[in-house]
């Protein structure tokens, strides 16, 4: 008698050992299953502006809504403007040269979608034109700024069509582009520039009313001292100390942002 009831206690205490392991068990799954899921939770992407340091997103630049087509500085001659005639709340950023490749400005051009327009010279570009073939193919424009540099006022016209015409000729032989907007160094030219330019195909003279110098500081080259609709802006290409091309474009895009503008793309106007 006293081993029948022995064996009948330690079965009760076994079913009901049993019995409260299945009560518990449901709960420590459910436990399992939401910390399961609390560690395997991550984070919305922090904004690309954010992470760029701005203070809010960069505006879409508008389809040209007030576009007109700037007069040619006389017959069968491009234009020469230094901004865009348009109502629209947009300026556009420019660089010259080719002489500054930094990685990271492709990154921002990219993440920020910022359309950009790169004026190249074939001999300061040289071997770095796979930079520029990984800037235009996040969206930069890439137009004329001539083989060599050199100051184009008071030259032949057999050497100012050499430059313009052979710099046309390279870009499209390393990019397949046939760029219509042209860029005399130092911003110098006289009719027989307009002229060389006419005939190998450009259809617009760029120079710029604004220009951003490596200090950050903003120069006006003739109006309102302040960014106005249609500004062509010019980031100085040829600082090699301090802040990096990208830090100055960011310091630029948060005044640009401050008095309710937002950059476009010069190619979409000219």
């Amino acid at each position: 008698m006293r081993t029948r009831g022995l064996v009948a206690a330690v079965l009760a205490a076994t079913v009901c050992l049993a019995g409260c392991a299945q009560s518990v068990d449901p709960i420590e799954r459910l436990g399992k299953k939401a910390a399961e899921r609390v560690g395997t939770h991550r984070p919305a992407a922090e904004p690309a502006y954010r992470r760029w340091g701005l203070d809010q997103p960069l505006a879409p630049a508008p389809s040209p809504a007030s576009r007109r087509v700037p007069r040619g500085a006389g017959p069968g001659l491009p234009p020469v403007v230094d901004r865009v005639p348009t109502r629209d709340r947009v300026v556009f950023l420019t660089y010259d040269d080719g002489a500054e490749r930094d990685p990271r400005f492709v990154d921002l051009v990219r993440e920020l979608r910022l359309p950009v327009t790169m004026f190249l010279t074939d001999s300061v570009v040289g071997p770095g034109y796979g930079h520029f073939a990984r800037l235009r193919s996040v969206g930069a424009g890439l137009e004329n700024h001539t083989l060599d540099h050199p100051a184009l006022r008071g030259l032949p016209y057999a050497g100012q069509r050499a430059e313009i015409c052979g710099q046309q000729r390279k870009l499209h032989a390393r990019f397949g582009v046939h760029p219509h907007v042209f860029r005399p160094p130092y911003g110098t030219y006289d009719r027989t520039t307009l002229r060389a330019a006419a005939d190998c195909g450009i259809t617009a003279v760029a120079l710029w009313r604004v220009s951003l110098s490596g200090d950050g500081t903003l120069a006006y080259t003739h109006g309102a001292h302040h960014l106005r609709p249609g500004d062509i802006i010019a980031v100085d290409p040829d600082e090699t100390s301090g802040p990096t091309l990208r830090a100055r474009t960011l310091r630029l895009l948060g005044r640009i942002q401050s008095t309710g503008l937002t950059v476009a793309s010069l190619d979409d106007y000219l």
